[in-house]
């Protein structure tokens, strides 16, 4: 006869992360926002294309506000009330992005400019000799 075994459930702990931090990516195609605890785990994200805009549209400002705003009401159930916003790539979404975090009701510790920034580069070509 089969062993009647129940299966051990685990308990689902519910996280409180009071301090969150939001990586911002804006790109020229595209914007995408996640929300990470302090250890760097992701909790939620969301992009300009996962909020429903197609095509050019998704390298709106106006996308980035909703792709930030989407981000941080999906990491609501964590309990986040303040923010550290780090912010990578040169797209048209980077201000507004911020201002869609502050309409959520997020308070904004910081903001970091995580973006690089070339210098020297690669050896020139040689001029053409005639």
């Amino acid at each position: 006869m089969a062993d009647s075994k129940k299966a051990v459930v685990k308990k689902k702990v519910k996280r409180n992360v009071p301090v969150a931090g939001v990586h911002v990516k804006a790109g020229f195609n595209n914007t995408i926002v996640s929300v990470t605890d302090l250890d760097g785990m992701v909790l939620s994200w969301s992009s300009s294309g996962a909020s429903g805009f197609k095509g050019s549209k998704k390298s709106t400002p106006y996308a980035a506000q909703m792709a930030s705003e989407n981000a941080i009401s999906k990491a609501k159930i964590y309990g986040i009330e303040k923010v550290t916003v780090f912010i990578n790539g040169v797209g048209p979404g980077r201000e507004q992005a911020i201002r869609g975090l502050h309409l959520a009701g997020m308070d904004i510790l910081a903001i970091v400019d995580k973006t690089t920034v070339q210098h020297g580069g690669c050896r020139p070509k040689n001029p053409r000799k005639i």
